[in-house]
């Protein structure tokens, strides 16, 4: 099973990288914990600002699906005594519900987020991983497990890359 890192390294700074304005290319599989192969490609935005002095932020997203388009937020905030990280998602088409919250925080360069939540009505695990982050893009990958942790299923990637102003 995979357990939260070692997050006594997590700062407030270590969301500065999302800060501004976002290009999203998504990938996501079309069925979720069911073998399922085949993927749906999407555009998106992104932007992000920074609350609470620098110990929190929160993100507009706009998401072009196939289905159609919808909007969402995401919100986060950094835990001084535990030095982890919150972060919750508000979906626009289901506004009255805020997801389970994620927990964790960043090690090398990576961040690592775990929550115990369910799906279709089962207890599964959920991971979130922000990688490969740089001035110009990063890299957002969440992952559902059915067996605790022991094996993990990518069900939605996000490829950031940074809006310059005009």
């Amino acid at each position: 099973m995979q357990q939260p890192q070692d997050t006594t390294a997590s700062s407030p700074a270590d969301f500065d990288f999302l800060m501004g304005r976002w290009r999203v290319r998504h990938r996501r599989l079309c069925e979720r914990l069911a073998g399922c192969t085949d993927w749906d490609e999407f555009e998106g935005t992104s932007e992000a600002a920074p609350l609470l002095g620098g110990h929190g932020n929160v993100d507009d997203n706009w998401l072009d699906l196939p289905a159609g388009a919808y909007r969402a937020v995401s919100l986060r905030s950094f835990d001084a005594a535990t030095r982890q990280w919150s972060i919750w998602w508000l979906d626009g088409r289901t506004p009255m519900q805020i997801d389970t919250p994620m927990r964790g925080g960043f090690s090398d360069g990576v961040g690592l987020f775990l929550a115990d939540d369910t799906f279709q009505g089962r207890a599964i695990r959920v991971r979130f991983l922000w990688s490969r982050i740089t001035p110009r893009s990063a890299r957002w990958e969440q992952a559902f497990s059915a067996d605790g942790g022991l094996s993990w299923e990518t069900n939605w990637e996000m490829d950031f890359e940074r809006v310059t102003a005009a």
